[in-house]
């Protein structure tokens, strides 16, 4: 564990937090005017390991072979020439910290969006130390400058990271949560249960690894909710089979893959940021990484029980399931398109004619209809 403590005075700006892998929904911005909750569980930090912020420098302005060497192998709108590391916390875990209301941001809406740059200090030097987001349609968080905070190890407290069969004994990520407009309560007209923008941005970054993986091949998914949220991706961008790639769930708790799996959808460990491995012949297939929780609800899918099935609740026993979740939206799975560009240009086969062709003909990918 590590308390981040300003790299000017040395005071302390955060409680005790362990880290964490980042979750690939870090950087989604989703819908317009959308509520969106906290980015980082409590008592928990992430570093971003490229530079991310303010000043940025567009595709056009980057020296020849700069954006390759920064590991970017296709166009993308804009490369940070901010420092690399900066570290993501829970708004409710930065401490002795102060808002800086001169620096609020260029293109704010409904609150922060951290545009211009730092806009928290140090509450004992008032030195920028942090920049706090939480406007509409992205995640909020506190994202610690790199330049401007060090960190320090709390000894005694390190604990090694969960093993897989700890991890499966925790809860998994449902697939629809309530999605509200700014302003508005979570209840009523304006709030709906709707596709996780966790699942979409998740779904984004697996599809370009599967895309990657089909060698341009047909790939088929399992039935289900697996089919749901990548079948219409896939048999859209991809040439109808035969040949075909299969690719197949697989981490702890479920069999043995399939003997024709090409590809596996496999748990990325949510605190080191490891993909599962398996064992025998299965260990030369290509894994796809999808976040534990995630994949664990593709394997282990969970029913929604609204309401007790038979006879009354006993005695003493309040309901907790009223009001009652609203009815599930009906429309097709999309996946995150931002994460899914960012993903794919950020892997070395992005560079191959047929994945640039996808990246660059926008008009194609919104006639597929499945971001």
């Amino acid at each position: 564990m590590f308390v981040f403590v300003c790299a000017g005075c040395g005071a302390e700006l955060t409680a005790p937090l362990s880290q964490v892998a980042l979750p690939v929904h870090a950087h989604q911005k989703y819908g317009n005017g959308i509520q969106l909750p906290v980015l980082m569980e409590p008592g928990t930090f992430a570093v971003e390991t490229e530079p991310w912020g303010p000043p940025w420098r567009r595709w056009a302005e980057l020296d020849p072979g700069e954006a390759e060497a920064r590991g970017v192998f296709a166009p993308v709108h804009a490369l940070s020439d901010n420092a690399p590391g900066a570290v993501v916390i829970a708004p409710g875990e930065a401490h002795g910290t102060v808002l800086l209301p001169e620096n609020r941001g260029s293109r704010y809406c409904c609150g922060l969006d951290g545009a211009g740059g730092p806009n928290m200090g140090c509450g004992a030097c008032g030195r920028p130390v942090a920049t706090r987001i939480d406007d509409c349609s992205l995640w909020q968080a506190v994202w610690l400058d790199p330049t401007a905070v060090r960190h320090l190890r709390v000894e005694g407290a390190d604990e090694p990271p969960l093993s897989w069969e700890e991890l499966m004994a925790g809860t998994s990520t449902p697939p629809f949560e309530p999605v509200t407009s700014w302003g508005y309560p979570p209840t009523g007209e304006k709030w709906a249960a709707t596709w996780s923008p966790q699942w979409e941005a998740a779904a984004g970054h697996a599809l370009a690894h599967l895309l990657v993986a089909s060698q341009r091949q047909a790939v088929t998914v399992p039935d289900g909710l697996t089919a749901e949220v990548f079948r219409r991706a896939l048999d859209a961008l991809l040439p109808p089979g035969p040949p075909t790639r299969h690719a197949d769930l697989a981490g702890p708790g479920l069999p043995a893959p399939e003997a024709d799996a090409d590809i596996l959808l496999v748990p990325a460990h949510p605190q080191t940021g490891q993909m599962w491995s398996p064992g025998g012949p299965a260990a030369s297939a290509h894994r796809v990484p999808l976040p534990f929780g995630i994949w664990k609800f593709l394997a282990f899918p969970e029913p929604y029980l609204p309401r007790p099935t038979s006879g009354r609740l006993p005695v003493g026993v309040v309901r907790d399931d009223y009001p009652p979740a609203p009815p599930r939206h009906h429309y097709p799975f999309r996946v995150d398109s931002g994460t899914f560009r960012s993903t794919l240009a950020r892997l070395p086969a992005a560079r191959t004619p047929w994945l640039r062709e996808i990246l660059d003909n926008p008009t194609a990918r919104r006639q597929a209809a499945v971001f």
